[in-house]
């Protein structure tokens, strides 16, 4: 944090303040012998506080023309909940709806494209959590950092609203995603408890360096990892029973069953419906309110209007200092 000045070239007016010490020839009195005149200590302290009073009253002016501020300004706060990056899935399987065929109901996801509902929920999480600091990333062929942490809820619903234009590419590459997404925490200073927030409807098998980068990864950043996983219909596999679809190829269980190696907390959430996946945003958020302290940057603060307030007071004393001399003035004249 600095002080500076918005306009720093009015300073050059500033020795404008020094003319109320001059004297002028209207303030003097002639009288024939000053031995005559009585010790006037009230009318000396006057003179001295009025040109003080103007003195201050230009400079402080001028002062606040100058434009005083501070940039660069970091405010501590605290709070309760946890950093989130959000990692959504925008492949194009997210676009369809889940087939209910052999499911007990899909609710909202086998009348909307799951991409929708999975926003829909989010962005409720998001507007319930305003301590929170949110980073928003969606992946497919490639991860897209769309919103780097921050406590402006107002933008990462935003950027969730903008994952409603087009359609996803046919990949989902699980693990470049996840790389990404650790990446967005190194650097940082560890304010609280820190949370990857998968939302997918499908899986990957990863290469032993790439699982070697995630699990250290994690690790290193102390990430809690939490996977909301979207079953698009009966040959989804089950992961809760860890058996692989006939239809499947058993991606989605590699994946879960790398996560369950990581030494960083990991959960799964499998959800076939809405309902649930409003259950397991739920549930996260109440195990996700720990004490956050979080360090904003403020935009730049002009102290202008103290100057301001300071030049007022000054002329009011002025003003205060000039009644005092009309009524000793109309006092001793005859």
């Amino acid at each position: 944090m600095r002080f500076d000045l918005a306009q720093p070239w009015m300073l050059a007016l500033l020795p404008l303040a020094l003319l109320p010490l001059l004297r002028r020839r209207g303030d003097t009195l002639g009288f024939s012998y000053l031995a005559w005149l009585p010790a006037d200590r009230v009318g000396r302290l006057v003179g001295f506080l009025w040109r003080a009073f103007a003195v201050g009253a230009m400079a402080f002016t001028v002062l606040g023309l100058s434009g005083p501020g501070q940039s660069g300004a970091v405010v501590e706060r605290a709070g309760r909940g946890a950093e989130v990056l959000i990692l959504m899935d925008r492949s194009s399987s997210m676009d369809a709806t889940v087939h209910t065929n052999g499911l007990q109901t899909a609710g909202r996801m086998s009348q909307e494209p799951k991409a929708k509902v999975v926003r829909d929920l989010l962005s409720e999480f998001v507007a319930k959590r305003p301590d929170n600091r949110f980073a928003f990333m969606t992946f497919s062929t490639v991860p897209i950092a769309v919103v780097p942490f921050t406590q402006k809820t107002d933008t990462v619903q935003a950027a969730l609203a903008a994952t409603a234009i087009g359609r996803g590419l046919p990949e989902t590459r699980m693990g470049v995603a996840l790389l990404a997404a650790i990446e967005e925490f190194e650097g940082r200073s560890y304010s609280g408890s820190r949370v990857i927030l998968i939302v997918s409807d499908g899986g990957a098998q990863l290469d032993e360096p790439t699982r070697q980068r995630v699990h250290a990864g994690l690790a290193r950043e102390k990430i809690g990892l939490y996977w909301i996983y979207v079953r698009s219909g009966p040959n989804s596999p089950n992961l809760n029973t860890e058996t692989v679809s006939a239809y499947g190829l058993g991606e989605e269980l590699a994946l879960h069953q790398f996560f369950k190696t990581l030494s960083t907390p990991y959960r799964l959430y499998q959800v076939d419906d809405s309902n649930a996946m409003a259950a397991a945003m739920a549930e996260i958020d109440r195990q996700q309110n720990f004490p956050l302290t979080i360090h904003e940057r403020v935009p730049r603060r002009d102290h202008g209007a103290a100057f301001y307030l300071a030049a007022m007071l000054c002329c009011m004393g002025l003003l205060a200092c000039r009644a005092v001399q009309l009524q000793s003035w109309r006092k001793e004249t005859p």
